[in-house]
């Protein structure tokens, strides 16, 4: 039996849904055991998720219909990138030619954005210093982003996540090559930027630190929730993209059989689990950053991809 392609989108989609808080529970667990304390459940985020659910909704005075609407667009750009990318196949499904991956690149940054202007509609301090950060670290950031997708589509001569997968599983000589080697140091270092495993974020209300934290106090109850699932389902889905498109591109399924598709879960976990774990150990084991000195890494990641490209053009 072999599922309708409809139904294996929408496994996508629902895999991003239920597996993110998973991945966030799972690296929350492992940085309290790497710092000697016992921490918490993996499973955590989905009890916080249902507490959060069941609270009351509570909105700033001075808040806009921005305060309202960010949470949701935020959510709502999340479910469709995993439209767009390799999570259970190795092959285009029925809407994964509506966008290429800078598309997907794009449709993600929406997401921050909004965020980033509902940090400035709550008219708290806090929301406006955590803002002004995440506007500084996004101009770092973004650039490189789009120099990494540019340069994998030079590798592979297309917009589609898709045909990079192929390539580099399938192309030892390119998954070797020095523009593909680049590519991967480029977006490692982005990476732990993007989902905040840089030792100079706070998971704490402490304000030297707080970038994200700082763009959500004023919110709670189900839209603080709605926040929550969309930034560890950006995590989940720059994992996919890194790890089913860039490092390991193979253990996806090559067909819709169910077994396929329940191996492609198992690499699934396994995959996500040891990156994880490699991400814990980063943000432990370094000392906390400053934030003037977050243009070095990023400075690094940016000249990772200038020399992808160079290395593709000679």
């Amino acid at each position: 039996m072999v599922l309708n392609p409809v139904i294996v989108q929408c496994g996508q989609v629902f895999i991003t849904l239920a597996l993110a808080p998973l991945l966030h529970g799972f690296i929350a667990t492992v940085e309290e055991r790497i710092q000697r304390g016992r921490g918490p459940s993996i499973f955590q985020p989905y009890r916080d998720l249902w507490k959060l659910l069941h609270k009351e909704q509570l909105i700033p005075e001075s808040a806009s219909w921005i305060f309202w609407a960010a949470p949701v667009i935020a959510f709502t750009v999340m479910l469709i990138v995993p439209f767009l990318i390799p999570v259970l196949t190795n092959y285009p499904l029925p809407l994964s030619d509506m966008g290429d991956i800078l598309g997907g690149g794009l449709i993600l940054t929406l997401g921050n954005f909004m965020i980033l202007l509902a940090g400035l509609d709550s008219g708290q301090p806090f929301g406006g210093l955590g803002a002004s950060r995440a506007a500084m670290l996004a101009i770092l950031a973004e650039p490189t982003l789009i120099l990494v997708f540019v340069g994998i589509t030079f590798l592979d001569h297309a917009m589609l996540p898709f045909v990079a997968n192929h390539l580099l599983a399938e192309n030892p000589v390119a998954y070797w090559g020095p523009v593909h080697v680049f590519l991967v140091a480029a977006f490692f270092i982005l990476l732990t930027v993007e989902t905040d495993r840089l030792p100079i974020h706070s998971t704490i209300p402490y304000e030297i630190y707080m970038i994200d934290e700082a763009r959500v106090l004023e919110y709670s109850g189900p839209l603080l929730a709605l926040l929550r699932w969309a930034s560890w389902m950006k995590q989940f889905i720059l994992y996919t993209i890194f790890l089913n498109v860039f490092l390991f591109p193979w253990g996806l399924a090559t067909s819709g059989h169910p077994a396929n598709l329940l191996i492609a879960v198992a690499w699934i976990l396994v995959k996500y689990a040891t990156l994880g774990l490699f991400m814990a150990v980063i943000d432990t084991a370094q000392a906390r950053l400053r934030f003037y000195r977050y243009q070095e890494p990023l400075a690094a990641s940016f000249l990772f991809a200038v020399l992808a490209i160079v290395a593709y053009k000679i």
